[in-house]
């Protein structure tokens, strides 16, 4: 499989395969495309996360990820993903300044951005891309993409890291496929009921979502020899992790709540003449 960067074949680019979260306009990353350009800070460094309430991880990161969001598999392919809000479109960790507040942990996922590996169209070869649409990526910038025609240090730590990154996401899929092979997910719902500024209930719960989640019932009734495997194989460390970052959804809903009060108490605009 080559994860390196490619130069566009000829007759133009690779044929990429996949839409990716965040990224707008993935490119084959070159030096012939791409000389000039590299990166810059840039003021808000995670406001493209602001409209993504959930994150996929890999599953070496739940034991981090776990102190801070709930970890939940969703779709037909029960998809890890890291909770980060209650409504499509808001990101509840995501600060003023673009930052993730307060020092919460930050996924791999996002940390990858504006590097991502794409799948060529017609072969196994995943081709190194960058967002060029993404806001450090500048024809100005402070570190190169690439310096005598060759990738930069900053592009090889780049696929490295998208490297380890793709070599997590198998290991993933690999736990997902153990996970279901012995039927240990169950459907689940977390809901939310409103109150007033008193604690007073208001109106009737809210549904939040459906997801997947490892049943405690199903694992337990494991048979001894399944139940070792699981721990031998690492499995089991990060289903205890999966579990107790469930705890985590009240504290999504606390978050929820303060910010949108915060919001209404706000005094409301001046109008314009």
């Amino acid at each position: 499989m080559n994860t390196t960067p490619a130069n566009p074949p000829v007759g133009g680019q690779p044929s990429l395969t996949g839409n990716v979260m965040f990224y707008k306009q993935p490119q084959p990353l070159s030096a012939e495309a791409h000389a000039g350009l590299g990166v810059k800070q840039i003021d808000q460094p995670f406001a493209f996360l602001r409209e993504s309430h959930a994150v996929p991880v890999t599953v070496s990161e739940f034991g981090r990820a776990a102190s801070f969001f709930p970890l939940i598999f969703v779709g037909d392919d029960r998809t890890p993903v890291a909770v980060m809000g209650i409504r499509q479109g808001q990101n509840l960790f995501v600060d003023d300044k673009g930052f993730v507040a307060d020092d919460h942990y930050v996924p791999a996922f996002v940390r990858r951005y504006p590097f991502v590996f794409a799948a060529d169209e017609g072969s196994d070869r995943l081709i190194l891309c960058v967002d060029r649409s993404a806001p450090m990526v500048t024809n100005q910038p402070e570190v190169p993409f690439f310096e005598n025609g060759q990738p930069s240090k900053f592009t090889n730590d780049a696929i490295e890291f998208c490297k380890e990154f793709e070599r997590q996401r198998q290991a993933t899929a690999e736990f997902g496929k153990i996970l279901g092979d012995l039927d240990l997910f169950e459907q689940k719902t977390v809901s939310f009921q409103p109150r007033d500024a008193q604690g007073n209930e208001m109106g009737a719960q809210q549904k939040i979502a459906d997801y997947w989640a490892v049943s405690e019932e199903k694992l337990n009734a494991l048979p001894a020899e399944k139940f070792i495997e699981l721990r031998d194989n690492g499995a089991l460390g990060a289903i205890y992790a999966h579990l107790i970052s469930l705890m985590n959804w009240q504290n999504v809903i606390q978050r929820a709540v303060r910010i949108q009060s915060a919001a209404q108490a706000q005094p409301a605009a001046a109008p314009v003449n």
